[in-house]
């Protein structure tokens, strides 16, 4: 007989969100708040998504309450201002009871330790990505944002980042062994973390990200962010990095879209110098991956995945990379125009030459040992550049 695995903490968190949600609309519609019952409705649907997609992926026996919890709401959103309107919603908060209640009927798995689940929000990809984007924030703001809204934007960020990078785990699982000690280590890989609870926790976070985002800063925010995470998760991870040896360079996207985030979390608008901020990102990224995929190439090639030292060699993976360090020299000097001082335009022209002298170095010698000190190097290159940025706009 076939055992029923019970969902975990992180989905009912989903169910409890997505209820909550429903009671606190069905309370404001009752009382007649007219926009705060519409954005309090709004903010249930995240967390119901999250919930769909955990149960369709590793629950299936909860589709069909969650389907009429779904479908229950959307009907009350289409009738608003009725009596039908008023049943329908009810009708789903009680859907949500039940699957709340399904959530906790199965055999329980071993869910992992909390150091696990640390490590499931990749912390120092998460670091650089907040870096980027706070000083998106400063920039925007051309000074402090507030103290209330760079909280919340962090926090928020930081759920995206963390919801993206551990539904990375569960994609990759079956690659992971084949890349090296280093991956074949990771929680969902090793079996330490079971993938419906990494499934569960990355949804769950996505979630919290958005109504967070959403409540507390501004939809474009919350919008941003989740377009960053299932970037990452969707196009990246699930399609381009299997697929063609440009997966870096398209998928680079999703690391360039927290300055976006924090911009507009300051500013409630997408400006010109968001769009350089996305772009300074979007271009650093194939040089400074392609350093680190020059290190574990073999590991690719294990797994069979066409990065671009593996498709096409050394020589061209570091021409390409000489390329691009010139092209991002060039890129970093568009904030000059857009308003940044001559203090910021010396610390790009020197952090880049730096950059570009390393790139020409490995060119000429492709060692590990080069590769290792680009790949360092531009780690601490972005950060440098982001605060040197915001220093200026915001002094």
């Amino acid at each position: 007989m076939r055992t029923t695995i019970a969902p975990g903490p992180w989905l009912r968190t989903c169910a409890l969100l997505a209820a909550a949600g429903a009671i606190l609309a069905v309370v404001s519609g009752a009382a007649h708040l007219g926009t705060a019952h519409r954005v309090v409705a709004a903010l249930v649907a995240p967390p119901l998504a999250a919930l769909l997609a955990a149960a369709w992926l590793a629950h299936r026996r909860l589709v069909p309450a969650v389907l009429v919890a779904a479908a229950l709401f959307a009907g009350a959103a289409a009738v608003p201002g009725s009596r039908a309107h008023d049943v329908l919603a009810a009708l789903s908060l009680a859907a949500l009871a039940s699957v709340g209640v399904q959530s906790f009927r199965g055999e329980p798995v071993p869910w992992g330790s909390w150091r696990d689940y640390v490590t499931l929000t990749k912390p120092r990809i998460m670091s650089l990505l907040l870096i980027t984007g706070v000083c998106g924030m400063i920039a925007g703001a051309r000074g402090w944002p507030g103290t209330g809204t760079a909280i919340a934007a962090t926090v928020g960020l930081a759920l995206a980042c963390g919801g993206a990078s551990a539904l990375n785990h569960v994609l990759d699982r079956d690659i992971d062994p084949l890349m090296g000690e280093r991956t074949k280590q990771r929680p969902v890989a090793s079996g330490r973390v079971p993938a419906s609870r990494a499934l569960e926790f990355g949804l769950a976070l996505s979630a919290l990200s958005f109504v967070l985002l959403a409540a507390t800063v501004n939809l474009l925010t919350a919008v941003l962010a989740l377009v960053g995470n299932l970037f990452y998760v969707l196009v990246y991870t699930r399609w381009l990095k299997r697929s063609t040896p440009q997966n870096i360079v398209i998928g680079g996207a999703a690391g360039a879209v927290p300055p976006l985030v924090g911009w507009t979390a300051a500013t409630g608008h997408l400006g010109l110098g968001a769009w350089i901020l996305f772009a300074i990102v979007f271009v650093w990224t194939p040089p400074h991956f392609w350093a680190l995929a020059l290190l574990i190439k073999d590991n690719y090639a294990n797994a069979k995945v066409p990065m671009l030292p593996v498709v096409r060699g050394e020589r061209e993976t570091t021409r390409q990379i000489v390329l691009y360090s010139i092209v991002l020299v060039g890129v970093t000097l568009l904030p000059w125009a857009a308003g940044a001082g001559l203090g910021y335009v010396a610390a790009a022209l020197a952090l880049g030459a730096v950059f570009v002298w390393l790139a020409e170095r490995l060119r000429r010698d492709a060692t590990p040992r080069r590769a290792v000190v680009l790949f360092h190097y531009s780690l601490l290159y972005l950060a440098l550049l982001f605060v040197a940025l915001a220093l200026d706009l915001a002094l």
